[in-house]
């Protein structure tokens, strides 16, 4: 039987996301113990994105690790990202590792973790790298599967965008784990909601959003006092709120790889979800930009809604709906809708008495 196979869902692993001090490590894992936890994790190595910030207490850290093994049996596992961090993780007898996103993205560093790990026996976990490119995530888990590593795992954490969200920390474009599943079946995906989403409070939706997909696992930051933490403090939850979330977690039937197309469909739908954000996301843009049109316009005296314009816009969109096979009338009618929107928007601009302007 696989590390990684349980007869129950999810296969959860928790722990704070930087091993501090030995006192919070123990007094987290001691207000862990009762929980169904497979791995109690812990950052000992921290790739930073700034120097200056905390990077981990490195081989101290290990030795609160396997205090906590011997005093509450959880096992344990950690991130590493050079082969020195995989000798010394197995010197302290750490059970399973994984290699995070930045490290993933670079094939010549994977692949030398992989070639310290040759003739070892221990799980490895690897987490999509930070740009959604599920060839590169593939190709990672394949070079531990190429020096004899059998107990592998992939870790779904989102992805880095050049814009904020709202919603996420990482954007989760649940579309590439799942080809990930469909082009791999046999390896487990665990998500790793705290880093999708970035805040405490939305951990719990995205995780019933990743075991309503199917997923085999979840990853939870989990810290006594998540408010002193030393790093991520916004997207980790106590070990009281990790208990309510686990109560609360609804879990569904397997999507069946098998002739009923229920994993295709699942993979069809988040694809179709992935471009609704997409449109949303440029008809904000375009408003945004509508906007300032409009003040153009106030500053320069002229009326918001311009027959011609519009005439053109009509014309050149239904040309291009045309040769995609669309209806031209479909898309003039949902350019209508912008268009309106357009002008009510502009019209909203507060105007400017020119007279109080140049007094």
């Amino acid at each position: 039987m696989s590390f990684f196979s349980t007869t129950e869902k999810p296969f959860l692993i928790a722990g704070p996301c930087s091993a501090e001090t030995r006192e919070q490590v123990i007094s987290t894992a001691e207000a862990m113990q009762g929980l169904p936890i497979q791995l109690f994790r812990a950052g000992v190595w921290k790739p930073r994105t700034r120097p200056g910030s905390f990077e981990g207490k490195g081989v101290e850290a290990l030795i609160w690790l396997e205090e906590i093994k011997a005093a509450y049996g959880f096992k344990t596992t950690i991130e590493v990202a050079e082969p020195s961090h995989v000798e010394a993780a197995l010197l302290h007898h750490i059970d399973v590792l994984w290699i995070g996103a930045r490290t993933v993205v670079n094939p010549f560093q994977v692949q030398r973790i992989a070639d310290s790990l040759k003739g070892v026996k221990i799980p490895v976990m690897v987490k999509n790298p930070v740009n959604p490119d599920v060839d590169l995530w593939q190709g990672a888990i394949e070079r531990f599967q190429n020096i004899g590593i059998t107990e592998l795992a992939a870790i779904h954490r989102g992805f880095s965008t050049y814009k904020t969200s709202n919603s996420y920390r990482n954007q989760p474009n649940w579309i590439i784990p799942v080809e990930l599943k469909r082009r791999l079946p046999n390896i487990p995906i665990f998500c790793d909601p705290s880093h999708i989403s970035g805040q405490a409070s939305r951990v719990a939706q995205v995780a019933q959003k990743a075991m309503n997909i199917g997923f085999d696992g979840l990853m939870i930051e989990t810290h006594i006092n998540p408010n002193e933490a030393w790093s991520d403090a916004a997207q980790q939850i106590t070990p009281n709120e990790l208990r309510q979330l686990l109560l609360n977690l609804t879990i569904r039937n397997e999507y069946p790889i098998s002739e009923n197309g229920l994993l295709e469909l699942e993979y069809l739908r988040q694809t179709v979800d992935n471009i609704d954000a997409e449109i949303i996301d440029l008809i904000g843009k375009r408003m945004e930009i509508s906007s300032q049109m409009g003040e153009i316009k106030r500053q320069n005296n002229i009326t918001a809604y311009q027959p011609e314009r519009w005439r053109e816009i009509l014309e050149t969109r239904c040309e291009q709906a045309r040769k995609l096979s669309l209806s031209s009338n479909y898309i003039a009618s949902i350019y209508e809708l912008i268009h309106n929107e357009s002008i009510k928007k502009q019209l909203e601009i507060p105007q400017v008495d020119n007279k109080n302007l140049e007094m």
